[in-house]
């Protein structure tokens, strides 16, 4: 029986302490994932080895990457000419800026493959998922007079039917007007 107990610990032999720790935090965990680090955690009982402490992940939403698993899903915007005649633009990955090329006649929502360009394998940084990229087509809604007169060449070119737009270039082709 202990009769004067210790004022820090009241007699349990241990005491509660604040510690900072820097832990490192391996490529490829993704959200929920736990970390174990050995000996940090609360202390034995009857002068035995301490616990492990464990800590619980959360990634943080980025406004330009979206994950999938080890793949990074990201979106560009290119113009309809673009997206025709093809080009190549700098695009943001995780790694910093990459060329993509963007073939001619892309259509809308074709996704294009950054390989290697993705997430780390958790144990196996040598190995990574993909970077896939969504294609979105930019059509403007209002063109200049001289944009609209090549576009109508173009469009007679083609063969392409068009009128002023909407309802009434159909009501006018179809009433003669």
């Amino acid at each position: 029986m202990i009769e004067e107990k210790c004022e820090v610990c009241g007699g349990d032999g241990q005491r509660q302490e604040t510690k900072k720790l820097k832990i490192t935090i391996p490529a490829g965990v993704d959200n929920g994932t736990r970390l174990r680090v050995s000996g940090e955690g609360d202390a034995g009982q009857k002068n035995g080895p301490a616990g492990d402490l464990y800590v619980y992940l959360f990634i943080n939403e980025d406004a330009e990457f979206q994950r999938e698993g080890i793949n990074i899903l990201s979106e560009i915007t290119v113009s309809y000419l673009q997206a025709i005649l093809g080009c190549r633009l700098e695009v943001n990955t995780v790694d910093g800026t990459e060329e993509l090329a963007i073939p001619p006649g892309t259509q809308p929502n074709t996704v294009l493959t950054l390989e290697n360009r993705g997430v780390p394998k958790l144990g196996n940084p040598v190995s990574r998922g993909d970077h896939l990229i969504t294609i979105l087509i930019d059509i403007p809604n209002r063109v200049s007079v001289e944009e609209r007169e090549l576009l109508e060449k173009l469009a007679k070119l083609r063969g392409d039917r068009i009128g002023k737009g909407g309802i009434e270039g159909f009501f006018g082709k179809v009433f003669g007007g």
